[in-house]
């Protein structure tokens, strides 16, 4: 490890800050076109072992937040299985790709979370592949911003981010289960839109929500079996979702005390520790990631 890497930084000139080129992408967006590039930590992130022979499984992991804790936890020591939409698969290759240089099992699975049978059917196929899940990461999700408000919001578009952020995850979390050992972890992704919501997003920040609070309940239900139920709070962080469903982008993260978005390399570490034996008394957490933005 570089003296460089351990190097004390400001930041909030650490990554990059806007004012960012204007740039728009059709839904789901490529990571590829974004300027600038997102970073997930692939010439930063090191290893300790803290996830050794663990076995995860992510949603959403071809790019992001999923792809960033994907090459974390592959560089603490575990395998991973992550999914990603059909459109997708190139990203998805990547992630695979920094999976594998980490000497870790990369499994990649095409599936829509909105049906209850793909749900089913992955952790099957996790289970196939790994006998069990001792981290499970529900971090898919599904935004659309509508500047106009709630008349314009579909009900089209209503579902879609119920049954992407919400049933998706309930469904993964009830079909893992049986799978999940002692000392197993669930880590959710809700948002500063929980809290903060925006209201451009506001089925989305209805979702995130209740993420924070079906977190917390099934911490409590799950307690006695020696399962830990935590989620991560972002703030705005540049992925490829940005170009794809916001209409501006040039400020984004501009509001954020420390004046610009995160990277997704800088989730990736919450996710690290919260399933990490470190984190063995914690449960029912939010650990808030928002650039300074004071959340409850």
């Amino acid at each position: 490890m570089t003296d460089e890497h351990n190097a004390q930084r400001d930041p909030t000139t650490q990554h990059p800050r806007p004012d960012f080129p204007s740039q728009d992408q059709p839904h789901p967006g490529w990571t590829g076109p974004m300027d600038p590039p997102p970073d997930h930590g692939e010439e930063s992130y090191r290893g300790s072992g803290r996830l050794e022979g663990r076995k995860t499984v992510i949603t959403g992991g071809d790019s992001g937040i999923g792809r960033a804790v994907a090459l974390a936890f592959a560089r603490e020591g575990a395998d991973v299985l992550f999914t990603y939409l059909e459109q997708e698969e190139d990203e998805a290759r990547e992630t695979s790709r920094l999976v594998e240089d980490a000497g870790r099992k990369a499994v990649a699975v095409s599936c829509d979370i909105r049906e209850e049978g793909n749900c089913r059917a992955l952790i099957e196929r996790a289970v196939a592949e790994f006998g069990r899940i001792d981290v499970l990461v529900n971090n898919a999700a599904y935004q659309m911003s509508q500047p106009d408000g709630i008349e314009a919001i579909s009900t089209e578009q209503f579902d879609r981010v119920l049954r992407t952020n919400l049933y998706g995850m309930f469904w993964l979390t009830k079909f893992a289960l049986p799978h999940i050992p002692e000392g197993g972890s669930i880590i959710n992704t809700t948002s500063v839109q929980a809290y903060k919501p925006s209201p451009h997003l506001l089925d989305y920040a209805t979702t995130k929500g209740a993420i924070a609070t079906f977190t917390q309940g099934l911490a409590q239900q799950l307690a006695d079996r020696g399962i830990r139920v935590n989620a991560v709070a972002p703030g705005p962080v540049w992925t490829p979702l940005i170009p794809a469903t916001m209409p501006e982008t040039a400020e984004f993260g501009k509001q954020s005390p420390l004046g610009r978005p995160a990277q997704p390399a800088e989730l990736a570490p919450a996710y690290v520790y919260l399933a990490s034996p470190q984190a063995s008394y914690i449960t029912a957490e939010i650990l808030n990631a928002t650039g300074g933005t004071p959340l409850p």
